[in-house]
């Protein structure tokens, strides 16, 4: 039996370390790291250097529920990016989250990943997109969710891939020169796209396999316990039928397909 006093991170290691063989305290995981403090993205690293766009109108589970996953990777750093540091405003102006580093800050990342949400700000902002081409030069992984699908495309990155994004608007891919893929996540050479909102976590955890084994990333889902046992089979339009997704479209201010 767990004592009360014990802190989550503590149990949090030591999962990794009996699920995977090696815990993140072991592999040198920095203290910043670990407590989601940013860390230099130019500096030296022992893992991925991971870098998150934030922006106005973000949706916060496509930044949130990956940075759970990536974060815990041994030796991973992550820094949030932004056209200015502070906070910004989620999709619903309720909630807020905090850029650490300007565009102009962070030159490298071997992990780039673009959320989605309300991206027309973004898909707009010539300095955004110009960021986004040049850190992808050099990364490992270029990965996005959801809408974030819709920035890559803007940004050249798409054209003659395979790629998904949320379900309502995936006919918008073809104006990228994409080819639309169902699919929780699609891997296309080193661009990754995940569907909507909480499919980034399983993208994440199929990249935490490729970063670091799929030990590590099957420990990584126990850390997080990712048992998805939802009480409705309606997560996709597929299976909720024409009722419901226009109900959902209605829920998210969309028009109704004809």
């Amino acid at each position: 039996m767990f004592s009360m006093d014990v802190d989550r991170r503590t149990v949090l290691r030591a999962a990794v370390a009996g699920g995977a063989g090696v815990g993140l305290a072991a592999t040198g995981l920095g203290d910043s790291a670990r407590a989601g403090q940013p860390t230099d993205p130019d500096g030296p690293a022992r893992g991925p250097r991971i870098a998150i766009l934030l922006f106005d109108g973000i949706a916060p589970i496509d930044a949130i529920g990956p940075y759970e996953v990536l974060s815990r990777i041994p030796g991973a750093s992550v820094v949030t990016v932004g056209k200015r540091t502070g906070p910004v405003r989620t999709d619903n102006g309720v909630l807020t989250l905090g850029v650490d580093r300007t565009l102009s800050q962070v030159r490298r990342a071997d992990v780039l990943l673009v959320p989605g949400g309300n991206v027309h700000g973004v898909q707009t902002d010539p300095d955004t997109i110009r960021w986004i081409q040049r850190i992808h030069r050099h990364t490992t992984w270029t990965v996005s969710v959801c809408t974030g699908s819709l920035v890559l495309g803007t940004a050249g990155l798409l054209r003659g891939l395979r790629a998904t994004t949320y379900w309502s608007l995936r006919d918008q891919l073809a104006q990228y020169g994409a080819t639309f893929v169902p699919g929780r996540y699609v891997e296309a050479g080193r661009i990754m796209t995940a569907a909507g909102m909480s499919a980034g976590i399983d993208m994440s955890l199929h990249l935490a396999a490729r970063i670091a084994g799929e030990r590590v990333a099957q420990a990584l889902q126990l850390v997080v316990e990712y048992d998805p046992d939802p009480p409705f089979d309606t997560g996709s339009p597929e299976k909720a039928g024409p009722e419901l997704v226009r109900l959902a479209l209605e829920l998210l201010g969309q028009p109704a397909p004809r």
